[in-house]
């Protein structure tokens, strides 16, 4: 349930800053990459990643968040499969970022994940 909420509040934040960022291109893809660059700094400010992790992050979030903007797309009038399918590629997500994480990080980034859970729990 924490994961769901961590998730949850993270796409919203990610919603928020891409509402933010100038789309210049008028497609997806901008937003996309707008919104994958600001998960990815999160992630490398709260995990403390090195330039090559940073890298690959940014390449695992804007694969994500593709598969996310196109499971909405073509799912949105079967809302049971739309929720089983983003619970799916947000597990392939986490397990994929865990291994690319090293033990240490793996560490910070629960703690991060786990203290902005809870900021997120106070608000409802």
């Amino acid at each position: 349930m924490k994961k769901a909420y961590f998730f949850a509040f993270l796409m919203v934040g990610l919603q928020l800053a891409s509402s933010a960022t100038p789309n210049s291109e008028g497609d997806g893809t901008s937003s996309i990459k707008a919104r994958a660059t600001a998960l990815t700094r999160t992630v490398a400010e709260k995990a403390r990643l090195d330039e090559g992790q940073y890298l690959r992050l940014k390449q695992l979030n804007t694969q994500m968040l593709t598969e996310m903007d196109e499971l909405k797309s073509r799912l949105a009038g079967d809302p049971a499969a739309l929720d089983q399918r983003m619970a799916d590629a947000q597990a392939k997500y986490e397990a994929d970022l865990m291994g690319l994480l090293r033990p240490n990080q793996i560490a910070l980034y629960q703690q991060a994940r786990t203290s902005m859970t809870a900021l997120g729990q106070t608000n409802h």
